[in-house]
């Protein structure tokens, strides 16, 4: 059986990172090639970076394996209606167009949490998870996917929630830790307020803790007390690599 390979980039605010997949086993096929977001994050600059990145990658391999970009906004109709990190210039550019036309082919445009969340359906701790399940990337602010039956619910948007007044990425955010100087036990306490009002509100099956510091996820998971079962993420730094090459593959 031959292997099915798909491209997947990941765009985000210091980072644009891209590498050749496996679909069938999750695994990296190439080197993962990072390249820095370029200053302010404009339009033109992304796409001259991204178009660089994917000229690199594609050089080995051949330009027809589905390609997969993920992006840090929210995603609809292939538009850009936020902006995590980049400049505000993207809010509703049609961006997957700008990208095609930059490309000179069709791509998958994703939000880059979704595209975490699905990677981990697939390839990573909610493998067959039956129900809900809710992935949060915890870094500069806090994203989230949400799978009902492996069955991606995009755009949902779990930092911005309103908690005591603020949203919740601004007290519960791994950043607010590094920012205010927080030790693991004061940080859990925050996330304890976030993840037991995620758990009221949407009663999930399993939680899943993404981002850079799931690595370090015996400091803080365990002062969680929670009904949901809450778990570290498998593919942290490539899980959007990994779940954009899987979506424009499907």
């Amino acid at each position: 059986m031959s292997t099915q390979l798909g491209i997947g980039i990941d765009i985000g605010g210091t980072g644009i990172k891209g590498a050749v997949v496996d679909l069938g086993s999750g695994e990296l096929v190439s080197d993962r090639i990072k390249v820095k977001t370029p200053e302010g994050g404009r339009p033109d600059d992304i796409l001259a970076a991204t178009e660089e990145l994917l000229g690199r990658l594609s050089a080995d391999f051949d330009d027809s394996l589905p390609l997969g970009v993920c992006f840090p906004a929210i995603v609809k109709h292939g538009r850009t209606l936020s902006a995590a990190n980049i400049s505000h210039e993207w809010i509703g550019l049609p961006a997957e167009e700008l990208f095609e036309q930059t490309f000179g082919r069709e791509i998958h445009f994703i939000n880059d949490a979704d595209a975490a969340g699905y990677a981990e359906s697939r390839y990573g701790a909610a493998v067959d998870a039956d129900g809900l399940v809710i992935l949060t990337t915890l870094g500069t602010g806090i994203g989230s996917a949400f799978l009902y039956d492996g069955v991606l619910v995009p755009n949902t948007e779990l930092g911005h929630i309103e908690l005591d007044g603020t949203e919740a990425e601004k007290r519960a955010a791994y950043s607010a830790m590094e920012r205010e100087g927080l030790d693991w036990a004061q940080w859990a306490e925050r996330l304890q307020r976030f993840y037991a009002h995620v758990e009221f509100i949407f009663s999930p099956d399993l939680l899943v803790i993404g981002g850079g510091v799931s690595k370090h996820h015996e400091q803080f998971l365990p002062l969680l007390e929670l009904k949901t079962p809450i778990v570290p993420a498998v593919h942290r730094n490539n899980a959007g690599i990994l779940g954009a090459a899987s979506l424009a593959a499907k």
